[in-house]
Parts: C-alpha cells; structure tokens; sequence
C-alpha cells in the first residue's frame, strides 16, 4: 500500500546509474520518491563482459536497490516492470500496481537493436543484461564440453568459431577477455582440442574500432587485438544469422554456433509504448532542461534522453546519465520551489576501454594513455565507481586471480543443463527459447 504525504511524488522509472543518481539527489529532501525497476537490483554495466568471459560473478556486479536506500525515509522502491504512463491522468501502469506521480523521471535506459537483420534475434547473443551475460558464458563453456568430443570436423569447427558483431567498446573489451579465457584457462581444461581451430572473429561495419575514441587508441586497439589471435574485418557487415551459421554481406558465409550481438543499442520502449515523441534509434529529444517538450513535469534521462549538445547528440555512457540524472532531480527541486529548470551541461571525463592484461586505452580531453598506466587507470577508476564494499572486495580479487594465476575463477555451467546430445547445449538462442525448443522435440 502506498503512502500518503502532503509532499510532491517523484517517481523515478529504472535503478540504473541515472535513476540512482537522480535518487540520492532528492534523497532528504522535502519530497517522497519512489524508484521502480522490474529487478531488485542495479548492475554495473562496464564491467558485464567480464561475466560473459567467465572472469567476474554475476553477483560482483549487481547491488540490491533497497540497500542503496535502506537509511533515506523519503526513498521507497518497487519491484515491478512499468507498461504504460498515462500522461494526461499522471498515472504509470505496471504489471502490478498503478502508481500516481507529480513528477516522473524516465531512466529506463536502452535495449539491443538488431537493425532488422534476419534471424539475429531468435540466433545471436545479447550482452545488455546480467542474464544475458551469464547465458553466454555458459555457452562459450559448453561449446568447448561439445568440441572436445565431436567427431565430425564442420560442427567442431563451428563450434569453436567465436563470430562477435560490432567494434564498439563492448565488443573490443568482450573479444579481447574472451580470447584471453580461451587461451589461458580453456587451453588447460581441454587438452583433447585443438587450439589451432579456434577463430575469434569481430566484425565491424564502419572503418575503425572504436570510433569515437581517438586515433592512436583506435590503432593500439586493433594492434592489441590481432596480437591476442582476434581476426579483424572492418566494413564488413552482417546478412542473417542461423542456428550454425552467419551469412555477411558480401556473401561469405562463416560456420559458427555463437555469434554475440554488440551491434547497437536503441532507446527501451516504455517511452514510444506511452505516445512521448522518440527518434528512429528509440530515444526521446529532451528539451535543454531534460524536460519532455510540453510535459514539464516529465524528465528522460541517461540512455534513453537524446540529449543535444551543440553540433553532437550525447553518447549513450555512464557519466551522461549520471549527470543527468543529478540534473533533472536539482531541476524538479528548482520547480518545487517556483524557480525555472536550469539547462543541463556535461562536463565530459573522458572514455576508456580495457582491451586485456596491462593493455587499455585512456582519452581525457586532449590527453591519451595507452597500455600499462591506461589500464592502471581503468582498474581504478571502475573499482572506484562499484557499489557495495563487498563488490568492491570481491572483483579485485577476481582480477588479483586471474593476474597472478592467469586463472579465472567462475568457469563453470549454472544453472546447469543437461543436453540430449554432447552438443545441444551450444544450440544458438537463449534459455526460454531452447526450453520451448526442448518441448517442441
């Protein structure tokens, strides 16, 4: 049962770095909050790839919402998955409760976007969510349990074909753990194969990897890359995706049972679903003030904001939706209090990448940092931005682990599943698909 309070109702949709933040700004403030987030708990996304490449838990990275707050009396959350915000009666719809605000900060944040090419969303795998994450991880595992005892050349090939979509950040970091997993551990757990068959292969449409970093980063980048057996095809983009199979655009045609999507992302839906105005890549145009235009008393921040800032649209990173989210908070007080919102202003810190050990790439304004001090730098700064002193304690000593030992501590298939044949659990799609596959056969 709600509360009742004489204070205006913030309710602030998604538990991400900008609904967080945007929280702890109003929090002890003359105002009552409710955060909803259909999980109970906020994930650092940075550090997502690392439990795709069996190298961190999924439990390292994920802090309960409710502990983030247990201490502020003005903050409430609630589990449930919002559907629809009526936006003339003020009301959100979840798959529960509906729930009434005066002022609503969407954060909720940005989905995969599959560009429409065929088969990628029943065959590929997703990197956006924790279990996503760990589907894939176990996937990589058991693709090496099949090969080691397949017989027939074509499938073991495929098997241990690795085709990663995208020279984002998250696909350069994925390709590079992964081939360091591969390499290192996978290479001691599984004598039997043939380590000489394995292909690591990362496709990207545009010129370089990376792009929005700067030029000697993007070169280091690929360089780092190739020297830890990543094949590189730049312009070269994706037709379809089958079960064992991709087909590019330039009709080759590469035999694998794993290609991992990092493609693009778009705005979630929840947005466009409600009738707010939203772009071709899903995301709102929010007026300076972060404000929805004619709704001044709904914000959209973070990944799911179109933020323009003169002759650029803001990326979709962690640091805009923090500060975002800070300012589209400080503006609801600003309303509360009869003042006008205020323009937001980013103050960019820089970006960063982690290609593997001792090798990162660090951009702070016009100063660049490659290698060791770069990855110094980036073990820091996201040990640093974790929440929780527990995930802070036990992804440091993961990575102590897997630096000292070059071991990684979480190779193991969980939940578990027990295929019909030694290679059936490498089969492409995710768990709900292949249980509804398993029941169809």
């Amino acid at each position: 049962m709600e509360k009742t309070s004489s204070k205006p109702k913030v309710v602030i949709i998604g538990a991400g770095f900008g609904g967080l933040w945007a929280a702890r700004t109003l929090a002890h403030q003359p105002v009552d909050v409710l955060v909803i987030d259909r999980n109970n708990y906020h994930t650092f996304l940075a550090l997502l790839y690392q439990v795709a490449a069996a190298e961190l838990d999924a439990e390292d990275i994920a802090y309960p919402v409710r502990s983030v707050f247990w201490n502020i009396p003005n903050i409430d959350f609630i589990l449930a998955h919002a559907r629809h915000i009526d936006l003339q009666n003020k009301r959100i719809e979840t798959d529960g409760a509906t729930i009434d605000y005066d002022y609503l900060i969407i954060g909720t944040g940005s989905i995969t976007s599959t560009f429409g090419v065929p088969g990628v969303d029943q065959n590929a795998y997703f990197l956006k969510t924790l279990e996503e994450a760990v589907t894939l991880k176990n996937h990589i595992i058991c693709c090496f349990e099949g090969a080691s005892r397949e017989m027939d050349p074509a499938r073991r090939r495929a098997l241990l074909t690795f085709l990663i979509v995208g020279g984002g950040a998250t696909g350069v970091e994925y390709s590079g753990a992964l081939a360091e997993l591969i390499h290192g551990p996978l290479r001691k757990d599984y004598p039997q194969v043939d380590f000489s068959e394995v292909q690591i292969i990362l496709l990207e449409a545009a010129e370089y990897l990376v792009a929005p970093m700067p030029g000697n980063i993007r070169d280091y980048t690929a360089r780092q890359l190739r020297d830890m057996g990543v094949d590189i095809r730049l312009k070269t983009a994706v037709a379809e995706v089958m079960p064992d199979r991709a087909t590019l655009k330039n009709d080759e045609t590469i035999l694998t049972n794993t290609v991992v999507w990092t493609a693009g992302v778009r705005g979630e839906k929840l947005a466009d679903a409600s009738g707010i105005p939203v772009g071709r890549d899903g995301r709102v145009a929010v007026e300076p003030t972060l404000q929805v235009t004619n709704k001044p008393n709904i914000y959209v921040i973070g990944d799911l904001a179109s933020i323009k800032e003169e002759t650029r649209i803001l990326p979709m990173v962690a640091q805009v939706a923090i500060q975002s989210g800070v300012a589209a908070a400080k503006n609801i007080l600003h309303q509360i209090a009869g003042q006008s919102p205020e323009s937001f202003r980013y103050a960019d810190r820089g970006s960063m990448i982690a290609i593997g050990r001792k090798a990162a790439g660090v951009a702070i304004g016009k100063w660049t940092f490659k290698g060791l001090i770069a990855w110094i730098m980036w073990l820091i700064i996201h040990l640093f931005n974790l929440i929780g002193f527990r995930n802070r304690v036990m992804v440091l000593t993961n990575w102590a682990w897997d630096y000292l030992l070059y071991e990684r501590a979480v190779r193991y298939v969980f939940p578990s599943r027990m295929p019909g044949s030694h290679y059936s659990s490498c089969s492409p799609g995710r768990p709900e698909e292949q249980d509804r596959a398993a029941k169809e056969k």
